[in-house]
């Protein structure tokens, strides 16, 4: 276990990255699964052979997976319209695999000129093709996924490539999971205007999950974006500007204390595990929340929810996520696995 982790840190120090800012294919870390989204937007220590979750941590495929598949739709936004769609299948000579492809479909906008004429329309889009694959080696999961991005803004497109790359420990009565992820180690082959290639949205998350015995409770907690520890919190001007310092006229800055440090990389999430039947779910993102949250009106941004329910042979899952007073985004998902449906002799 030691030496695993140690490998993490040593690629998470030795590999730049960033947050937010300008950076291509920031619709990699946005995932349409309805149980990541109701957990709060990581569920990288939920390891219970539900391959919807691959996207978000491939160490998390097993051979169990075989002939899964996932269908993911999220209602973004501004009618802005994200899915995700992944098929699990064992390989004699390489394992498990998994064949995914992401996709965000912006809309459609409208083209003018300088002077304010109309052109017509034109479109943005985002793809991703997921190839995903894992390996038991000394008790722990080691996955993998390979991605190619495409993405075109009106006659603008921009390619790259990326790679997750991930470990997971389960305990031998497999009530706690214990997993290391690197989301989006990637390159950008082609920029869309031929300039400076731009940095990817890496994510480096360590995370861990205890599932009860005799109680239907799994929480997990989460810490995420660890390539950029204590750099999350910035200070933000419509909050400081309700304070002025009498003596210089400026805005008095907001003093931030360990604590809050701490908790701008931590998700905290629950599952009320009813069987393979029913589940509810809930999550809390403390960085959504201090980013989202207006200061003069109550919200749940931060707070999410959703729960999965087993009708014969598939698995539906709902998931809302807030993101401020009037709006959350809705999230729908649907598993089943194509060997059920074989005819029994």
């Amino acid at each position: 276990m030691k030496s695993i982790v140690v490998v993490f840190i040593f690629i998470s120090t030795t590999l730049k990255a960033q947050l937010g800012g300008i950076t291509p294919y920031g619709f990699l870390n946005n995932y349409s699964n309805a149980r990541i989204a109701a957990l709060g937007g990581s569920a990288i220590a939920t390891h219970d052979n539900d391959a919807s979750l691959v996207i978000n941590n491939p160490s998390l495929l097993t051979a169990g997976m075989d002939k899964q598949l996932s269908l993911n739709y999220q209602n973004y936004l501004a009618n802005i319209g994200t899915g995700y769609f992944g098929y699990a299948f064992n390989t004699k000579s390489a394992g498990p695999l998994m064949l995914g492809v992401q996709y965000i479909n912006y809309g459609s906008f409208d083209k003018k000129d300088i002077d304010n004429t109309n052109l017509g329309s034109f479109a943005a889009n985002d793809f991703a093709i997921h190839l995903s694959t894992s390996r038991i080696i000394k008790k722990w999961n080691i996955g993998a996924t390979a991605k190619f991005v495409y993405s075109v803004i009106e006659s603008y497109t921009s390619t790259g490539m990326a790679a997750d790359i991930a470990a997971s420990y389960k305990s031998e009565d497999s009530l706690s999971v214990f997993t290391a992820v690197i989301n989006n180690l990637g390159y950008e082959i082609s920029t869309y205007t031929g300039t400076e290639r731009q940095q990817y949205p890496m994510n480096l998350q360590i995370g861990y999950s205890k599932k009860f015995a005799h109680n239907p409770l799994r929480i997990s907690i989460i810490a995420h974006d660890l390539q950029k520890i204590g750099g999350l919190l910035y200070q933000n001007s419509t909050k400081n500007n309700r304070n002025i310092d009498l003596s210089t006229g400026l805005p008095i800055e907001e003093d931030f204390t360990s604590i809050n440090y701490l908790m701008s990389h931590l998700i905290i999430n629950t599952e009320l595990v009813f069987g393979q039947g029913f589940q509810l779910r809930f999550g809390y993102n403390d960085l959504r929340r201090r980013e989202l949250a207006l200061p003069d009106a109550r919200s749940w941004a931060g707070f999410s929810w959703g729960f999965g329910l087993k009708v014969r042979k598939f698995r539906f899952s709902y998931g809302s996520s807030s993101f401020y007073s009037t709006n959350a985004t809705n999230h729908f998902s649907i598993i089943t696995n194509l060997q059920e449906f074989k005819k029994k002799k």
